[in-house]
C-alpha cells in the first residue's frame, strides 16, 4: 500500500530548510500582536487570519510571498516573543514526527525593539532547547543574512560565534534578482576560512546563473532550493536526460538541492507538484532533499509535503526513507551524529513502518 498521511506522521523525518517567521501559529499570531500592540494585521480572528496567510502566499510572486513576512516579522520582536515562537516550532515539528530540524531566521530582522543580535540569538536557542526537551526532536539553527542588506559579514561572524551553543550555520535569503550571492562574498570567504557551514537561498524564483554564482563563486555547501537547476537539463522524447555542466557538477558532487515543493507552487518555480522538477531531478539521482519552507503561508508540514510526493509521482517508503537520508547525511552536523541518527531513528523507523501488518 501507498504510505498514507498517518503513517507518514509516524515516520522519522529531516527537515533543512524551514524559515521560523514562516512557521508561526496564526493564534499566537494575534496574541503577540495584542500584546505589543501592533495593529496592522488583516484580521484578528485566528482562523482567517490562518487562510489569509495562505492566500496571499498563494500568489505566484516571490515579491509578494515575501510581504506576508511583514506582519509575522513584527510579532516577534522581544525575547519572550521569540522564546515563544521558537519553541512552538520545536514541539509542532515534533508533533508531526521530525527527528531533527535546522530551523532558520534573520537576527537583524528582530532588533527594532531594542534587542542586540547576541539577544536574539540567545532568545530563539533557548526557545527551541525548551520546545524540544522530551519530545524527541533535536534542533539546530540557521542564521540567515537579507541579501538586499548590507549585514553579511556581522551575521556570518555571529553564526561563529554561537555555533559551539546550537548555531549549526549560515544563509542568505531575500529576492534573488538584482541581488547575487557574490555581493556578499567576503562574508562567504570568512566563514570557509573558519571551517563553518552555509547554505544559499539560490535557484528559486531566478536561474542557472544564482546557482553557479552561489557554488562556484561562494562555495555554498548546500542549495536553497536550487529548483531551476531543472533548466540545465534536457530531456528527449524517449525520457533520456542530457545533463549540462552546471548540472552534471551539483549532482556529481552530491551538492544537496533543498526543495519545497509547495511554496515552489506559491512562489511560481512550478505549475503544480506532479509538475515539480523533483521528479526528474530524483529520478537522475541529484542530492535532493524534502522541506516545507514556510509552514504557515504554505498550509504544511513535511508529512504533507511528502503525502503530496506520494500521491503525484507514487512514491513509496523506500522513496520517502531515501530522501530522508539524504536530508541527514546533508545536515551540518558532525559525520558520527549524522550517522547515529540515520542508524538509530530513521532507517529502524521506516523499517517499523515498511514491515508493519
Amino acid at each position: 500500500m501507498s504510505p498514507q498521511l498517518d503513517d507518514i506522521r509516524r515516520a522519522p523525518k529531516v527537515l533543512l530548510h524551514d524559515h521560523l517567521d514562516g512557521g508561526l501559529r496564526a493564534e499566537t499570531i494575534v496574541e503577540l500582536a495584542r500584546e505589543c500592540g501592533y495593529d496592522r494585521l488583516p484580521t484578528t480572528d485566528s482562523d482567517q487570519l490562518r487562510q489569509w496567510f495562505e492566500e496571499a502566499a498563494d500568489s505566484g510572486s516571490l515579491e509578494r510571498y515575501l510581504e506576508t513576512f511583514d506582519h509575522t516579522v513584527a510579532v516577534m520582536q522581544t525575547r519572550e516573543s521569540l522564546e515563544r515562537v521558537a519553541a512552538e516550532c520545536a514541539e509542532d515539528l515534533a508533533a508531526d514526527g521530525v527527528v531533527y530540524a535546522e530551523v532558520r531566521f534573520a537576527p537583524e530582522q528582530h532588533t527594532s525593539m531594542g534587542l542586540s543580535l547576541d539577544q536574539v540569538v540567545e532568545a530563539v536557542l533557548e526557545g527551541f532547547a525548551r520546545g524540544s526537551a522530551g519530545r524527541g526532536i533535536r534542533v539546530g539553527t540557521l542564521l540567515t543574512a537579507m541579501r538586499h542588506q548590507a549585514r553579511s559579514m556581522e551575521i556570518a561572524e555571529l553564526a561563529v560565534r554561537y555555533r559551539d551553543v546550537g548555531v549549526v550555520g549560515f544563509d542568505i535569503a531575500g529576492a534573488e534578482a538584482g541581488y547575487p550571492p557574490t555581493r556578499h562574498l567576503d562574508a562567504f570567504e570568512y566563514l570557509q576560512r573558519e571551517n563553518a557551514h552555509f547554505t544559499i537561498h539560490a535557484g528559486e524564483a531566478f536561474g542557472l546563473p544564482s546557482i553557479w554564482q552561489a557554488i562556484q563563486w561562494c562555495g555554498a555547501d548546500r542549495l536553497g532550493h536550487g529548483v531551476r537547476i531543472i533548466d540545465d537539463i534536457a530531456v528527449g522524447d524517449d525520457g533520456g536526460a542530457k545533463l549540462g555542466r552546471l548540472a552534471a557538477y551539483v549532482r556529481d558532487k552530491r551538492i544537496p538541492l533543498e526543495m519545497c515543493p509547495t511554496s515552489n507552487l506559491q512562489t511560481g518555480a512550478a505549475a503544480s507538484i506532479a509538475e515539480h522538477p523533483i521528479g526528474l531531478l530524483r529520478r537522475l539521482h541529484f542530492r535532493v532533499t524534502v522541506n516545507t519552507d514556510n509552514r504557515l503561508m504554505s498550509r504544511t508540514s513535511l508529512s504533507l509535503e511528502f503525502a503530496k510526493l506520494v500521491e503525484a509521482f507514487g512514491y513509496g517508503w523506500d522513496d520517502l526513507q531515501w530522501f530522508t537520508v539524504n536530508a541527514m547525511k546533508s545536515a551540518f552536523l558532525p559525520f558520527d551524529e549524522r550517522l547515529a541518527l540515520i542508524n538509530g531513528r530513521i532507517k529502524p523507523g521506516f523499517a517499523q513502518l515498511k514491515w508493519q501488518p
